[in-house]
């Protein structure tokens, strides 16, 4: 085999293990961000949206407004899992991420907590999770397949 049949060869199947490797990725990144904030609205829906009303009324801001919180944390989940308009579902759940952190956690956040890490780093991992996702897309695992601008 020539050297050229070689490098076309193994340039083919390290493109497409690389890229099967990325939406796997992109994959476990939605299951695992869209499931762990699906959780916190669950735990609203149980409990009720009266803190996140009582923060939203201290913001200043009509009480409605506290409702979206269920579609942060219930909708935009339910949609990255299922991978459809996924990148509208990701920005969702960042603007639902600065706003918690806008309301909840301003005062932690330049603070370690005790253990030493970053006061706020499960915010941020979520935060990151979901930039990340609104960049690149579903990935080719999911409901709308990697084609679509909102995908």
């Amino acid at each position: 085999m020539n050297a050229m049949a070689y490098t076309a060869r193994n340039s083919t199947q390290s493109t497409f293990s690389t890229s099967g490797a990325r939406d796997t990725a992109m994959l476990l990144l939605r299951l695992v961000l869209g499931v762990l904030i699906g959780l916190h609205g669950i735990g609203k829906l149980h409990s009720g949206p009266g803190m996140v009303l009582d923060l939203v009324v201290k913001a200043g801001l009509p009480s409605a407004v506290g409702y979206l919180v269920y579609v942060g944390e219930i909708v935009a989940p339910f949609f990255l899992i299922i991978g459809l308009w996924t990148r509208a579902a990701a920005l969702v759940i960042v603007i639902n991420m600065v706003v918690a952190i806008s309301l909840v956690h301003t005062s932690q956040l330049f603070l370690l907590s005790k253990n030493g890490g970053y006061a706020l780093e499960l915010q941020a991992i979520y935060l990151t999770a979901a930039m990340v996702i609104a960049l690149l897309g579903a990935g080719r695992f999911s409901l709308g397949g990697s084609g679509g601008r909102w995908n």
